[in-house]
């Protein structure tokens, strides 16, 4: 009987990995929609408006697999053997595979397989002709790492990358007594000093590195991610919405540490001039980072300095040909980031109402077009410059992790990787093909978001990774790793689902579409052994079991916040029973600071953002007084408020010494690995950083710290807070010299 339109379609949506349906946190199962199936299909180029078309498509998905000698991609385990997959027509069984091995590091095997011997797996039947699906092992052990490997078969030649990957991703082995160690979470921007230029930078970071070191006995600072992106308010200063998930904001440099600046005489008056030296201390003295302000200010002198070093490079010195070897390390992906950022700049100068590569002229749309090439040729200084700026930031961050470890922080710098991408910027200009059309990325509704969140960008698109055999994805991890000792992996489910949202839908009415999870995991966990890092998979929200337990197994950190760790009952879960393979924090960006939760800041920043009505307003108020309550029964149970203390929210009007201490005590104790302490939490400030559905109406990744790095070691207050997180990071044995 022949199948109908309705099985035909379920058979296409789990061919490429959408689900037939999700439960939401209430226990509700939502089944996916015929016409959300038809539309995430066709952004995959999938045809499947009828019954003809989904025949045809399926048709031509499964001549395309068995047509291809090798797969595109083989991702395998360290400790199996080396096998390969060969489809076959059967008029060819009776020829012999020639196999060329090329090693990562440049070494040669060859081998000859007799076909007719290898064992068979599969067959088929297509268009009159039968092929074979057979299976080669080969005598040869590869090491970790990305080989390639070719097979000639008659007038056929086809090649596969074989990725090699471990079964688990690093562990740091020097964490303190029990394994747990203890760190800062900053986000760099909001960092204050008397000596940046009105945003934090990395000669800021050097001295929170001294501070973490000298006055906590920590392991590690933990950054917001440092991606690149356009520096423009509202929309573009989302770390988490990043212009470049491979290369950093120029806006961290720290200009005047840049060797160029020594011995720029041009700069250097700049610098002392009445009108620089008035902007500097305004930009110092803001509430919120001005990051148009500062972007312009700093891009005035890191052009001179760039003029400068352009003849050092013409004259062939030393750093030029270091400039050099950095430039052919980062290839082709480092000249379309910067082609794309000298593009932008060109094209808005000559016309300020071109704002996004989608306004372009269309020979502009295409890194590949002839006239792409014309204008990086024709303005190679520009394209220069850009890839300049990301030598310098090479520079700083690596010279801030070298003082992180000379400091004796075991893991030194905790990077954060975005989830997501600008749709209108370089990633998506320059790899297009790796992104689904007509979807966007978001999360079912919960009790965070009830009518669920859209994130505004497109879903990767996993299938055409492996065709590259996963060498963007393998770059995404290598290059945000790089210069620390930790990872973040934000929304860490992606490897595994993703909630899709087909154009034309709401929140409410997406799918969720599985990803090559194995392959994604092996190579972070391949990257993460090679580049000795640890990796926190942020796993919160709508997560399957089975995604904690491949995490678990993979040696990946769980992230675990107070806010969140409840039992079935609605308790806060005790302390002693967090997970061990865990980072443990307080809160996030996107959630109250405990101060902040403690007088409902939060909440009054979503009314005053229309975000809430006065029924919701009311509804989160009383949830928020029985959260306060359970909070307060857990902290008196596990001893960590006195039994004098009253056990009352309404004793606490705002976070009290004793609560503050409690709290962070409490958290000290678990026994996860990993404790991080936010910035904000620490020195008890209100205001978080990102209230999530908001551009304009709340001032989003621009807060500053209340207090400067130098009052953070001289203000009596502040000195009383890092007395109290240093004393339970001693007691709980997290020190950084707890082992010694």
């Amino acid at each position: 009987m022949p199948e109908t339109f309705e099985q035909l379609l379920d058979r296409a949506a789990s061919a490429f990995g959408i689900d037939p349906g999700f439960w939401d946190i209430w226990g509700r199962y939502h089944t996916t929609t015929t016409e959300a199936k038809q539309a995430i299909l066709r952004g995959l180029r999938f045809a499947a408006d009828n019954l003809e078309e989904l025949e045809r498509s399926l048709a031509a998905v499964t001549r395309r697999e068995w047509e291809r000698l090798l797969p595109a991609a083989v991702v395998a385990r360290e400790s199996a053997e080396t096998e390969l997959v060969l489809n076959v027509p059967a008029e060819l069984l009776g020829e012999r595979a020639q196999i060329a091995i090329r090693r990562e590091d440049g070494s040669t095997a060859g081998f000859e397989r007799n076909l007719w011997e290898l064992p068979q797996t599969a067959h088929i039947e297509m268009d009159g002709r039968t092929w074979v699906r057979k299976q080669a092992r080969l005598p040869i052990s590869l090491p970790l790492g990305y080989h390639d490997i070719s097979v000639k078969l008659g007038a056929t030649t086809a090649a596969t990358r074989y990725i090699v990957t471990p079964d688990r991703a690093w562990t740091e082995p020097h964490l303190g007594r029990g394994g747990r160690a203890a760190g800062v979470a900053v986000s760099l921007y909001g960092v204050r000093s008397g000596r940046n230029w009105g945003c934090g930078d990395f000669g800021d970071l050097l001295d929170v590195v001294d501070w973490v070191a000298e006055d906590l006995d920590a392991s590690f600072v933990a950054l917001n991610p440092l991606h690149a992106i356009h520096n423009r308010r509202p929309f573009n200063t989302s770390p988490y919405l990043p212009n470049s998930s491979f290369y950093q904001n120029f806006l961290y440099l720290d200009v005047e540490s840049m060797a160029d600046y020594a011995g720029n005489r041009r700069a250097q008056r700049l610098r002392q001039s009445p009108e620089l030296l008035a902007e500097i201390e305004a930009l110092r003295g803001a509430p919120l980072v001005e990051y148009e302000r500062v972007s312009a200010l700093k891009l005035r002198f890191l052009k001179l300095l760039f003029a400068g070093f352009l003849r050092e490079w013409r004259r062939g010195s030393a750093r030029a040909r270091e400039f050099q070897e950095f430039l052919e390390r980062e290839g082709e992906l480092l000249e379309r980031f910067a082609t794309y950022c000298a593009l932008d700049e060109h094209l808005h100068q000559r016309d300020p109402e071109v704002w996004l590569w989608t306004e372009w002229p269309c020979p502009y749309q295409d890194p590949c077009s002839e006239e792409t090439r014309a204008f990086r040729k024709k303005h190679w200084r520009r394209v220069m410059f850009y890839q300049y700026l990301q030598w310098q930031i090479d520079i700083q961050l690596r010279r801030a992790q070298q003082r992180a470890r000379a400091r004796h922080l075991s893991i030194g710098l905790y990077h954060d990787l975005a989830l997501a991408t600008d749709r209108f910027g370089s990633d998506l200009w320059a790899y297009r093909a790796f992104y689904v059309p007509g979807c966007r990325v978001g999360s079912p509704p919960d009790d965070f978001s009830p009518n669920g969140q859209d994130w505004a960008f497109p879903p990767p698109n996993a299938n055409r990774h492996r065709e590259d055999g996963y060498r963007l994805f393998a770059e995404s991890i290598r290059k945000n790793c790089r210069h620390g000792g930790a990872l973040r992996i934000d929304h860490v489910m992606r490897l595994f689902r993703l909630y899709w949202i087909p154009d034309g839908f709401d929140a409410s009415h997406g799918a969720y579409v599985r990803q090559l999870s194995e392959d994604f995991v092996r190579i972070l966990a391949l990257e993460s052994v090679r580049n000795q890092v640890v990796v926190v998979g942020e796993d919160l929200g709508t997560v399957e079991p089975a995604v904690r337990d491949a995490l678990a197994r993979f040696g990946i950190l769980s992230y675990r916040l107070l806010y969140f760790e409840k039992n079935e009952r609605g308790e806060f879960r005790r302390y002693e029973e967090y997970p061990r393979q865990a980072l443990v924090s307080s809160t996030t960006h996107d959630l109250a600071t405990l101060a902040g939760f403690w007088i409902g800041a939060d909440i009054e920043a979503r009314r005053r953002a229309g975000m809430i009505d006065e029924r919701g307003y009311r509804s989160q108020i009383e949830s928020r007084a029985r959260d306060k309550r359970k909070m307060l029964d857990v902290l008196s149970e596990t001893g960590l408020l006195p039994p004098g203390l009253p056990r009352s929210a309404a004793d606490y009007p705002e976070l009290s010494a004793e609560l503050h201490n409690a709290i962070v005590g409490f958290l000290a104790l678990t026994p996860s690995q990993l404790l991080a302490i936010n910035q904000e939490d620490l020195t008890k400030e209100l205001e978080q950083q990102n209230l999530p559905g908001t551009t304009w109406q709340y001032p989003n990744w621009g807060r500053k710290m209340r207090l400067s790095i130098e009052q953070l070691r001289s203000d009596p207050q502040a000195r009383g807070f890092t007395a109290m997180f240093a004393n339970w990071i001693i007691k709980s044995g997290r020190g950084n010299r707890a082992g010694e």
